[in-house]
């Protein structure tokens, strides 16, 4: 059983194109992403190097906090994750999620007008990593696949 004092798995968002992505409690990842997952424009989403978009369960609340309508899977992240000093990570840092997915981070995920609504000024660029450093969702390649659940321990390797 996960320690919810840890760094976890908050949610896991899934769609069939678009977002926002949808909740679902358990995912099976594998190296082209999740299994139900889809993106509608592969020339910027997925692929291997972009399978899993990942992001903070704490920097949503502090965007909330700042006044935007956006929640969980709004920005189209798969996995989204709480208690990771978030600053910390980008290209190269390596993640383990449960017991047996392992990820490398390879990209911030730079966000686009398709993300606008969900942000009360429509300026998405409130987490683009160039101008608010350690708040871009990240792009990451699956090193081991497997099952990931909602509660399960994520760590930095």
């Amino acid at each position: 059983m996960a320690n919810p004092s840890l760094p976890h798995i908050t949610h896991i968002n899934i769609s069939d194109g678009g977002v926002p992505k949808l909740p679902i409690p358990e995912a099976h990842i594998t190296p082209n992403g999740l299994i139900g997952d889809r993106q509608r424009n592969l020339k910027y989403h997925g692929g291997p190097d972009r399978a899993v978009c990942l992001w903070s369960g704490d920097i949503i609340q502090t965007l909330q906090t700042e006044g935007h309508p956006i929640a969980p899977g709004s920005t189209g992240e798969n996995i989204t994750v709480s208690g990771l000093p978030w600053e910390q990570l980008g290209p190269n840092t390596q993640l383990q999620l449960g017991d047996n997915v392992r990820l490398l981070i390879t990209d911030y995920a730079p966000p686009c007008r398709n993300i606008g609504k969900f942000f009360s000024d429509r300026r998405y660029s409130r987490i683009n990593q160039a101008h608010h450093p350690g708040t871009s969702r990240l792009y990451a390649r699956v090193l081991v696949p497997g099952i990931v659940s909602l509660g399960n321990n994520v760590s930095m390797l």
